[in-house]
């Protein structure tokens, strides 16, 4: 379940990253001085940062940290 919502939320961010609704303009401005598509691109770069930490907290293969954590350290200090 939650991989299918983790795919729902990062199909949603890829199709609110196609901002096609501000090219064209550049009011109104926000806080009176940044434009609306400064701030919807700022507004994305938060959300897709949330997004990326979701997705290393539950959907990062565990077997990967497996693998690191059962090396041996001094087969890998020999080398």
């Amino acid at each position: 379940m939650k991989r299918i919502l983790l795919v729902i939320v990062v199909v949603a961010l890829y199709i609110l990253h196609q901002d096609f609704w501000f090219w064209r303009t550049a009011h109104p401005m926000v806080f009176g001085f940044i434009p609306i598509g400064l701030f919807y691109q700022a507004c994305f770069s938060v959300a897709a940062s949330l997004v990326m930490w979701l997705l290393v907290k539950y959907a990062w293969p565990s077997e990967l940290e497996r693998e690191i954590e059962e090396r041996d350290p001094e087969k890998e200090s020999a080398h």
